[in-house]
C-alpha cells in the first residue's frame, strides 16, 4: 500500500517528509522512529506487519532523506533537536503507539520523558542505556571514517559490525545507501557520535523517571552493540518496563530472517494489543521538592 505523503513544518524551522499508512479500521496510530543514517525505507519490513492493525507513520529527518530537499540548513541538529520534532510528529498525527530501532531510542526516550499526551506504549528496539566494549570500538573507528568523509568504509564499518548478520541483499543495499550520503549526513552522524560519548544524548535518572507509560525493549540474542544484558539495566530505573529477545537475531532483528520476523511481529503485536494504563508518577515539579527534600 502506497502512503499518503506530506511535509510537515516544525517550529519554522525544520521541514519533515513524513508517510502516513492509514487503516481505515484502526482505532490507534503508531509512529516509527529510525535508527542513525536510515531513512522512512528502512522500516519497510516493519510496516508490512503493523499496518494490517495500526495507522502508520514514518518520518525522514530535516537532514536525511526526503526531508533534505524542504531544508536549507544542515547544521548538524542534537538529539534533544530530535526530541524536540518526534513530540511535535506525536502531537500532529495524535500518535498513540511509538517503536523506535537503536539510536532512534535516544531521541524517543527523551521524547518520552515530557509525557506527550496521546502515547500510550512504546516499543525500544536494539538499544542499550550503556556503551559497551563493541559499541565503543564501532563509534571510534566510525569517527576516524566520518571525519575523513570515507565513504566506504564507513559503509564497510557498518556491514561488518551492527549490521554482520543482515543477508547478503541488505548488506548490499546498505553499502550503496550509506556510501553515498550526502557529506551534511557525516557531519550530522560524526556530530551525534561526539555527542553519545561525551554522554550528552543518554537520558538522566530524572528523565528516565519521569517516563509514564509501559515500555518494551527489543534485543537480539545475537547483538554485542546493544545486548540483552545490557538493555536489562533499564529495569533499575523504569518501573514499567517489559523485555524482549529475538532468537537467532542480531542488531537488525526483523530484517535478518524470516523466523525473527515473525517473533518480532508476534511480540510487538502482543505487547501494543494488550490492555495498558499510565503510571501515577509525580509531576517534574514534584520530582524537583522531593529531590530538594531529600538533600
Amino acid at each position: 500500500m502506497r502512503p499518503e505523503t506530506a511535509v510537515v513544518e516544525i517550529n519554522r524551522k525544520h521541514k519533515v517528509h513524513t508517510e502516513f499508512y492509514g487503516n481505515p479500521a484502526a482505532s490507534k496510530t503508531i509512529i516509527l522512529v529510525n535508527g542513525s543514517l536510515a531513512t522512512t525505507a528502512s522500516f519497510a519490513q516493519t510496516v508490512k506487519y503493523l499496518q494490517p492493525q495500526f495507522n502508520v507513520v514514518a518520518f525522514d529527518l530535516p537532514y536525511a532523506g526526503q526531508s533534505k530537499p524542504h531544508n536549507s540548513d544542515f547544521t548538524p541538529i542534537s538529539k534533544e533537536d530530535e526530541a524536540a520534532i518526534l513530540l511535535k510528529l506525536i502531537d500532529h498525527y495524535g500518535a498513540n503507539y511509538l517503536m523506535s530501532f537503536s539510536w532512534g531510542g535516544v531521541a524517543s526516550m527523551l521524547a518520552l520523558a515530557q509525557r506527550p499526551a496521546t502515547l500510550e506504549k512504546a516499543a525500544i528496539c536494539s538499544f542499550s542505556p550503556i556503551l559497551n566494549v563493541p559499541m565503543l570500538d564501532y563509534l571510534h573507528k566510525g569517527l576516524r571514517f566520518l571525519n575523513a568523509v570515507d565513504r566506504d568504509n564507513i559503509a564497510l564499518l557498518v556491514n561488518s559490525t551492527i549490521g554482520k548478520h543482515l543477508p547478503s541483499l541488505f548488506k548490499r543495499f546498505n553499502h550503496k545507501h550509506v556510501s553515498t550520503l550526502d557529506e551534511h549526513e557525516y557531519r550530522q552522524m560524526y556530530a551525534h557520535i561526539k555527542q553519545v560519548l561525551n554522554m550528552e544524548a543518554h537520558c538522566s535518572m530524572e528523565c528516565l523517571q519521569a517516563i509514564d507509560i509501559p515500555l518494551l525493549f527489543v534485543n537480539g540474542d545475537r547483538d554485542e552493540y546493544t545486548s540483552v544484558e545490557d538493555a536489562c539495566l533499564f529495569a533499575q530505573h523504569i518501573d514499567n518496563a517489559q523485555f524482549a529477545v529475538i532468537d537467532d537475531a542480531g542488531h537488525f532483528l526483523d530484517m535478518e530472517h524470516k523466523a525473527a520476523w515473525l517473533q518480532t511481529q508476534r511480540i510487538l503485536l502482543d505487547f501494543f494489543n494488550a490492555p495498558s494504563k499510565r503510571l501515577q508518577l509525580p509531576t517534574r515539579g514534584e520530582l524537583q521538592e522531593l529531590q530538594a527534600v531529600a538533600v
